[in-house]
């Protein structure tokens, strides 16, 4: 029985490690994407998601015979090849277009409010029903983040920066719906990651070319943060979390999420991009006591679609 136990609790434990490596690389993005302000958004677009699919490619190779065992229609082809592109180029087109426009350390905490949509999307999408945990532990969770978010929207306003929220809150959105593909396709997407990256890359290099920016090639420190933007958040990352979403329960895996956040936010602090803040500890006891109440809801077995 010990034997048995082991063997059922390894896949959540391997889910749950590749969650939080998929949660550290987020949380280096905004440093990453600071470094490479000089480079324009759908530019930066382009080396990212190219340096993603190359970073994602062994999985490409792993997952070969796992594919060709597995009927999927064409509606699902259709959903995975056409618009799971669209939206990792919205998510990352987004995102790095938004944080041009806004405050690095307020667009973000705007963008990394997805989890709170993906869990209730989830919640929805499997029972038609959002339970109560859910939605509270996501209240709280979300509120860590507000705390973080209030204080520029109250002295400041958001004018000004309205754009570059905005387009934050919808690389957010993308990165939620994103996220439930992943957990509801009958077949993993990280093999085919690759090839969807490039995808997305072509149109962000189309949209590059469409909006007039300098065709060079940049140099130095921003290029190189580029490309680790790809490797890591944009590759990596990926990976990791749709493994995660795949074989452990979605609501602690989509809530540990809630803690991008605050370890950006936190990073951005120790880089001195931003202003150490005392809201920083509150916000992270917030996050933490959404995320145990949204995953409470896994010990019941919601996490599954039911019959």
């Amino acid at each position: 029985m010990r034997i048995l136990n082991t063997t059922i609790r390894m896949p959540n434990i391997l889910s749950i490690t590749a969650a939080l490596v998929a949660v550290v690389l987020w949380a280096v993005a905004p440093l990453l994407v600071d470094a490479a302000q000089s480079i324009p958004p759908f530019q930066l677009t382009t080396i990212a998601l190219i340096s993603g699919a190359l970073a994602v490619l062994p999985m490409s190779f792993r997952g070969r015979r796992a594919r060709g065992s597995v009927n999927v229609s064409w509606q699902w082809k259709l959903v995975i090849f056409g618009l799971v592109p669209l939206l990792v180029l919205g998510a990352v087109g987004a995102y790095l277009a938004g944080l041009g426009m806004a405050p690095t350390a307020e667009a973000s905490l705007i963008a990394y409010t997805w989890p709170v949509m993906f869990i209730l999307i989830s919640q929805w999408a499997f029972h038609r029903r959002i339970a109560f945990p859910v939605i509270a532990g996501a209240l709280i969770a979300f509120s860590g983040a507000a705390l973080l978010l209030g204080p520029e929207a109250l002295n400041n306003g958001f004018s000004g920066n309205l754009t570059g929220y905005g387009l934050a809150l919808l690389a957010g959105t993308c990165w939620a719906i994103y996220s439930w593909i992943c957990q509801a396709t009958p077949v993993a997407i990280a093999p085919v990651m690759p090839g969807l990256f490039l995808l997305a890359g072509a149109g962000a290099a189309a949209a590059d070319t469409v909006s007039g920016s300098a065709t060079v090639l940049p140099s130095g420190t921003a290029l190189a943060a580029g490309v680790a933007l790809g490797l890591g958040p944009y590759g990596l990352a990926m990976v990791a979390w749709d493994l995660a979403l795949r074989k452990g329960p979605a609501a602690l895996v989509g809530s540990l999420a809630y803690a991008v956040p605050v370890l950006a936010a936190l990073f951005l602090v120790l880089a001195g991009i931003a202003a150490p803040d005392w809201r920083l500890p509150l916000a992270a006891v917030l996050v933490v006591m959404g995320s145990l109440i949204a995953a409470g809801r896994r010990r019941a077995g919601t996490d599954r679609p039911t019959t």
